[in-house]
């Protein structure tokens, strides 16, 4: 029998009784093991995450199918059969830890991948798009997504208050009052990076990429109704269907694809569309930007401690490796920054010292110190003297060249000429009958706890995408409302 320590590794005599000044006490403030043991339980869960709480995750590896060297020299992809140790750590997004599985709501897909050359951490979602397309929204519209600060309810008013006044939001209320809208569990949805990144080669030549997971399950969703029950007994349903598929051999799969723009491409489609290529509520149109694939994506290895590798994973979009590039998506110029100070507040600021965000490659820097330095870089210098005699490599480094910006610096509202309403529109018209009327009904169900100056600013939006998409909503509001 393994015998029982403290954390210093001091052994456990008794672990059943505390030290006391005879039988009935009081305890005496000497027992340390007693201390230690509730102060470690008092301390035991770091901060929630403000969006993204309830998550399941596992490893897995990533196989390239399909060269694509001509796009970028990142040696994750530098040869047909490489394969790279990965992590993907699936989510909902508004709900508590304790919330359900099948909530409607966006699932967060987010994948680390372990290369040589340092993390790559590809942060999405299951939608292609977002509700904003400027991050300086987004504390305001996740504020609406989860409790009242007066009733600590869960309130429509206030999410189709704020989706009301954000047209830009039309497109992926759209999906995720769709059929898709509640995926069943994790392994029967899409996953993408959502946001326009880039892809440089070893001539530093940048094309503009959207990057696809495609399950190989087969899509999946639940209706409204049973993802309602599935709630009530058994809200961990996505958390188990996972675990147990792996445990039981059947390992989730996904083609791994992309969709290419170089700038050329980029500036014809903007003058013909009058659409910002960078803009997270918009896709690229399969028709005339195809995906190429790639990949495959397995998840092959549960973790084995939940704590240690799901909860403490943190990942950031602004972990990129050489060949590899961002884009001015303002929504992920945001994210670049507030992802990592995210992990810094709730994991700490030696995160990457744990095991499911330490890269697999070698790593030095003059991080030094702080709470948990587990690789606290021994007898090196903890300094990087400067390099006065070597001129500095120009661009973003690796090869990078960057990208030009022009304008005068200030806040500038498009508003007033951007187009929310045509892609949304496509959407409606694309959905079969029932996808239609199923559409609908999920909207009026939510809409309806709005009140009515609400109601009538959001159907609005749903007119301008198309006609029969508001008439069916205003007709499935009212038709609720006379039955209360």
């Amino acid at each position: 029998m393994t015998q029982l320590t403290t954390a210093s590794g001091i052994p456990v005599d008794d672990n059943q009784n505390s030290i006391t000044a005879g039988p009935r006490g009081p305890v005496l403030l000497q027992d340390f093991h007693l201390i230690e043991k509730l102060q470690h339980f008092n301390r035991e869960r770091i901060p929630e995450r403000v969006v993204h709480a309830k998550g399941s995750g596992a490893y897995g590896t990533f196989t390239v199918t399909h060269d694509v060297s001509k796009y970028t020299k990142a040696a994750l992809f530098s040869g047909i059969g490489k394969q790279t140790e990965t992590f993907l750590r699936f989510s909902t997004v508004g709900g508590e830890k304790g919330s359900a599985d099948t909530a409607r709501d966006p699932r967060g897909f987010a994948v680390r991948f372990y290369t040589e050359e340092g993390n790559w951490d590809l942060v999405g979602n299951n939608t292609p798009t977002f509700f904003l397309k400027d991050g300086i929204k987004f504390p305001d519209f996740i504020h609406t997504q989860k409790r009242d600060p007066l009733t600590n309810l869960k309130s429509a008013q206030n999410v189709w208050d704020f989706w009301s006044r954000a047209p830009e939001s039309l497109h992926q209320v759209t999906i995720l009052f769709s059929d898709r809208g509640i995926p069943d569990g994790y392994r029967h949805m899409d996953g993408f990076g959502s946001h326009t990144y880039s892809l440089i080669n070893d001539a530093g030549e940048r094309v503009w990429v959207k990057w696809h997971f495609k399950t190989l399950q087969g899509i999946k969703n639940l209706s409204a109704s049973e993802a309602q029950r599935l709630a009530g007994v058994d809200p961990d349903y996505a958390q188990r269907d996972l675990f147990h598929a792996i445990a039981q051999g059947d390992f989730p799969r996904w083609s791994v694809e992309i969709q290419v723009m170089d700038d050329a491409q980029r500036a014809a489609w903007e003058a013909k569309t009058g659409w910002d290529a960078f803009d997270l509520t918009k896709v690229w149109p399969q028709g005339e930007f195809p995906r190429t694939p790639v990949g495959i994506l397995e998840l092959n290895r549960n973790p084995d401690n939940y704590h240690a590798d799901v909860e403490q994973a943190a990942l950031s979009p602004s972990n990129i490796v050489p060949g590899l590039g961002y884009s001015p998506d303002k929504m992920l110029q945001a994210r670049l920054f507030a992802y990592h100070d995210a992990q810094l507040y709730r994991v700490g600021t030696n995160h990457q010292h744990l095991p499911v965000n330490r890269p697999r490659c070698p790593f030095h820097n003059q991080q030094r110190d702080g709470a948990m330095a587990v690789a606290n870089g021994g007898a090196a210098a903890n300094y990087d003297p400067v390099h006065a005699d070597v001129p500095a490599q120009g661009g973003f480094g690796h090869g990078d060249a960057g990208w030009p910006v022009e304008g005068n610096a200030g806040r500038y509202d498009t508003r007033a000429v951007d187009d929310h309403f045509t892609q949304a529109g496509d959407l409606f018209r694309l959905l079969s009958d029932d996808g239609k009327r199923n559409l609908i009904e999920n909207i009026a169900g939510s809409l309806s706890g709005a009140d009515a100056v609400i109601q009538d600013r959001q159907i609005g939006h749903f007119l301008k995408a198309d006609p029969a998409y508001g008439q069916g909503v205003a007709e499935a509001v009212r038709k609720l409302q006379n039955q209360a």
